[in-house]
């Protein structure tokens, strides 16, 4: 049986960019994608509404999204099961933003938010052709938990008012939040009881079986409790009527100014549906013989974005507890999203009415649910426990959400995980090796190993990128090792495992302190060097003529003994590395 390579594997995937999904799709399937489609549309209907209503838009918006992030992703995608729509994640970033720039749900702030999905479209789709997965890993985990808590608890303020039946107060999320505490004694009990009602059949239903529509389950038993028990008149507030109306092509209008003024956000956005894509492809894979191709499917959600914005939708993002949904169902390919698709569109055309008497604290209710899910409490706690240090990012990134313009609190928490890991880099320092006894292996020295070490010879690695951000440490390091030992101290290895990438700034002051340490009469060795973008590094910023017996060692255990048998080290072999 031929075997084949990863690589060709991709690269034959990767050379059919429309309908991946299908790829050997099989009739069989049908059956199983049309009950996943249908499981799928009972959770998306109340989630999108919910959403729709999240980002102050009207219900039908919501479900224009659903659309065109299904049949996006169903194009252009590569993953079998995720789902693209409406999120809560990213909606409540961008309508805080579009609120400074027009009315929450007038025709301007549709128009804005259409030219924000074509933004954010456009970049996710040269993204995925430029192969940018790479963003998706620009947010280190704790950012990412502080982030998640941050949006939690501004979805969990932003729908109090509808949970207790108050008027929605303005100014910021902490500001709001006061007002509502001094209005509970106005609390209306009817709304109250729905939306902690509905909040129960959703929790419920999941933790009886994920596949059960709990959202659904709590909407219709709310729409029953306002027809039969007249509830409207109680002060319960309805969706009302939602017009049949079908999603048509049209390119927003907005003005060009207000439009500029959107591309940070954009940015923002766009990274963070990166984040979420990626993280949704690779834990849900539809091929466990080949990698995920975060790429394409970036292009696939990029593309729905797009198509929302020409619709008169907003920006879609990939939805883990949706693409569960379609795996967990048995779901075969894309199809089972597009069958969920066609229900919402016929809702939409024929539905509407059905929908008159949803009342607003049962969307409440499922966007409380929503909110208490995606907070992350096993990895906060396990943060805590584990890092500290990390901790603070949790907390600083969450706060900067809560306390800021949430757009501007976002920034701020990529940032921070941007010099998190700018910092982490700059930490790397040499680490003494020593012999373990009896092998020729050396080992950063430890004191629970009782290692040997040469009586002239220092080895020392290096364990991260040698970079400008650290390289200055790596030679004071070097330095003090020398001035430590300068009596007796006559050659020195560097082990460089860990050194994957030097930059010029690096190789600048590596032959620098080669240089030194051989003005002083101590020579300079490096083992291992096992990474072919250093060692190209090497040859080409000359620094192998700097080094002892004029080349890399293929271990540490060979240039020592290069050096102690006093013989001249074997000649390179051309068929390994230098």
């Amino acid at each position: 049986m031929t075997e084949v390579s990863p690589a060709s594997s991709v690269a034959k995937t990767r050379g059919w960019p429309l309908l991946r999904s299908l790829q050997g799709y099989q009739p069989s399937y049908l059956a199983h994608d049309l009950a996943a489609g249908l499981t799928l549309a009972a959770i998306a209907i109340p989630e999108q509404l919910a959403t729709s209503r999240l980002g102050g838009f009207s219900p039908q918006i919501g479900f224009f999204a659903f659309l065109a992030g299904s049949l996006g992703f169903f194009l252009f995608g590569s993953n079998r099961f995720l789902s693209s729509g409406a999120d809560s994640t990213i909606t409540p970033i961008f309508a805080g933003s579009l609120a400074l720039l027009a009315a929450s749900g007038s025709p301007d702030y549709v128009a804005l938010a259409g030219v924000l999905a074509l933004m954010v479209g456009l970049l996710l789709v040269v993204g995925g052709i430029f192969r940018l997965g790479w963003i998706a890993d620009l947010l280190s985990i704790p950012v990412t938990v502080g982030f998640l808590a941050g949006i939690s608890l501004h979805i969990l303020i932003s729908q109090l008012p509808a949970i207790l039946g108050l008027p929605t107060p303005g100014g910021v999320m902490l500001q709001r939040l006061a007002i509502l505490v001094e209005q509970l004694s106005q609390t209306n009990p009817f709304t109250l009881c729905i939306g902690l009602g509905v909040l129960a059949s959703v929790t419920i239903c999941e933790r009886i079986d994920v596949r059960i529509p709990g959202a659904l389950v709590g909407l219709i038993g709310a729409a029953a409790a306002v027809l039969f028990l007249g509830l409207e008149s109680r002060g319960v507030a309805v969706l009302g009527n939602i017009p049949a109306t079908l999603p048509a092509l049209d390119i927003p209008d907005a003005p060009m100014a207000r439009s500029l003024q959107l591309v940070p956000l954009a940015l923002i956005i766009a990274i963070i549906v990166m984040v979420q894509t990626a993280a949704t492809t690779r834990s849900f894979v539809s091929d466990k013989n080949q990698p995920p191709d975060v790429d394409q499917d970036f292009i696939g959600v990029g593309v729905g974005s797009i198509l929302s914005g020409l619709i008169g939708g907003f920006p879609v993002n990939a939805s883990p507890p949706r693409t569960a949904i379609v795996s967990e169902t048995g779901g075969r390919s894309q199809l089972a999203v597009l069958v969920a698709a066609a229900i919402i569109l016929a809702l939409l055309a024929f539905g509407g009415s059905l929908l008159r008497h949803v009342p607003q604290a049962a969307l409440g209710g499922i966007l409380l649910f929503v909110a208490m899910r995606i907070i992350r409490v096993n990895q906060i706690v396990a943060i805590y426990r584990q890092s500290i240090g990390e901790l603070v990012l949790v907390i600083t990134t969450a706060a900067a959400i809560i306390v800021l313009p949430i757009e501007q609190g976002v920034a701020i928490g990529i940032t921070l995980s941007l010099l998190h890991g700018i910092w982490s880099t700059t930490r790397a320092h040499i680490t003494v090796f020593e012999r373990v006894p009896g092998t020729s292996i050396w080992w950063p020295s430890s004191r629970h190993i009782h290692g040997e070490t040469e009586p002239d010879v220092v080895v020392a690695g290096f364990q991260a990128p040698l970079s400008f951000l650290n390289a200055y440490h790596f030679r004071h390091d070097v330095m003090a090792l020398v001035q430590s030992r300068a009596q007796q101290l006559h050659l020195i290895v560097l082990e460089a495992t860990g050194i994957v990438e030097i930059d010029f700034t690096a190789a600048q002051i590596l032959s620098d302190t080669i240089k030194a340490c051989n003005s002083l009469g101590i020579g300079f060795a490096i083992a291992r060097l096992e990474s072919a973008r250093a060692q190209e590094a090497i040859e080409k910023f000359g620094i192998d003529a700097l080094l002892e017996s004029g080349h890399q060692f293929h271990s540490v255990e060979e240039a020592v003994r290069a050096y102690t048998g006093g013989a001249k080290s074997p000649p390179s072999d051309p068929g390994l590395p230098r």
